[in-house]
């Protein structure tokens, strides 16, 4: 498979994920269609060697794994991503009234670049948690995605904020965040309008919905850009590029030996505390299964398969900007389409270590792919991934990795054609290496 078509792969992925919920539904086709079997936390589990399943956790979080023979012996090779991205979600009660305009009142979801959500086309998709018939108190969840223009934050001209240019385009998060819907109806409360709005597109009536969670995304499609088109433009690259790459890479390794797994978790982008973030139970729970399964139950035992196990946490990263070389190092900046990135922070901000940093410079080696380092300026705070997160809960080594990005959090961000096809490779051999870390 060329780069170009792994290319198109992950904008077509990413066109059908508007959400987490819609993420994690195309994982689970993409894992359906390459053998994997379904299992549901609240049911007994019965895996055997060869086998090759997959559990979700609320719609928007999953794990998936291939089992092969010696998993005591070879332990796990994990891949862990996530599936949200930063942007503006709807509040419970989200028609409002702004004036004579209907308006939809938002919260900001972890840290988007608000300014690139301006003046663009954006529209909902997320989930409805409806009311299940003859339950009192259980709830069906429906994902749901308008595509259509539906929704505007719109700007004040520069006649009327002339410093715009030279202080940014920012927004009093309150007041000016909300999102213009349409124009009020007299006769309906804007609140109720909304949801008639909402029960429309999920094929309900109005009285059925009981909750949701909604996000406002853009309606461009991603595509290609550049003089030979070798730069990818979408919203959500980070990190629904390094969640297409794992579920990818698990698909084509057919064959393996221990456990090889990713793992996608949701609420990354607002820390991972909870149930189904990467900070909550969901792989440990996942992992005390899988080993019990096969008689590892002991804390000794399963103390000596954590022991010869790694995890590759994948996140995008920062790729070198010719316009702002003020916010890199200049020894440590990766380019775009110059190859998976390997990320290194002796705060333990990223999980790296110099072992792990060397164990995936020899397996980018093994593919034929180059391998980059990349660190933060120390005049700069550095961000975190979920690696740190699992590594010390599951207790077992990590590797911070990602592909170089421009644009991270904006909802129009870029990535390089030839690194998502490199990262996927690497992947691909990371889950079929029987060798380990060799420390």
């Amino acid at each position: 498979m060329t780069a170009r078509s792994s290319a198109e792969q992950l904008i077509r992925f990413i066109h059908a994920s508007p959400s987490p919920w819609h993420a994690a539904e195309q994982a689970r086709a993409h894992l359906l269609q390459a053998g994997f079997q379904e299992l549901r936390e609240d049911e007994a589990w019965s895996v055997q060697v060869g086998g090759n399943y997959f559990v979700l956790r609320d719609g928007s979080s999953i794990i998936a794994f291939r089992i092969g023979q010696r998993p005591a012996e070879i332990g796990l090779r994990v891949v862990g991503a996530h599936t949200d991205s930063p942007g503006l979600r709807v509040k419970p009660r989200g028609g409002i009234a702004r004036g004579e305009l209907l308006g939809l009142a938002v919260e900001v979801y972890g840290g988007p670049i608000l300014a690139t959500f301006a003046d663009r086309d954006l529209t909902l998709a997320g989930r409805v948690l409806l009311k299940r018939a003859g339950h009192a108190a259980a709830v069906e969840s429906r994902t749901i995605n308008f595509t259509r223009p539906l929704l505007r934050l719109s700007t004040p001209a520069i006649h009327l904020n002339r410093e715009v240019n030279e202080q940014g385009l920012r927004f009093e998060p309150q007041e000016e965040l909300p999102l213009l819907l349409g124009m009020l109806d007299s006769q309906i409360p804007a609140d109720e309008r909304f949801k008639k709005l909402v029960a429309a597109e999920a094929g309900v009536e109005p009285d059925q919905i009981v909750s949701w969670e909604l996000a406002a995304v853009d309606t461009q499609p991603g595509g290609f850009f550049g003089v030979n088109e070798e730069f990818i433009a979408s919203g959500r690259l980070d990190n629904l590029a390094s969640t297409h790459a794992a579920v990818t890479a698990l698909g084509r390794a057919e064959a393996v030996d221990g456990i090889a797994m990713c793992a996608l978790f949701d609420h990354e982008e607002v820390g991972s505390e909870s149930y189904k973030g990467a900070a909550g139970t969901f792989l440990n729970s996942v992992v005390d299964r899988l080993l019990e399964a096969f008689g590892i139950s002991t804390a000794d035992d399963k103390q000596r398969v954590l022991a010869r196990s790694i995890l590759l946490s994948a996140d995008m990263a920062h790729a070198l900007h010719p316009n702002y070389p003020r916010y890199y190092d200049d020894q440590h900046a990766p380019r775009i389409n110059g190859g998976p990135v390997v990320k290194i922070n002796v705060k333990q901000r990223y999980a790296t270590d110099g072992a792990g940093e060397a164990f995936f410079a020899n397996l980018c080696e093994a593919e034929g792919v180059p391998c980059q380092r990349y660190v933060h300026r120390n005049n700069l705070p550095c961000g975190s991934t979920i690696g740190p997160i699992v590594s010390a809960r599951l207790g077992i080594r990590a590797v911070d990795v990602g592909n170089p990005m421009w644009s991270m959090h904006s909802i129009r961000e870029a990535a390089g054609v030839e690194d998502h096809d490199a990262m996927i490779r690497v992947m691909t051999r990371f889950f079929r290496d029987v060798d380990g870390i060799g420390l």
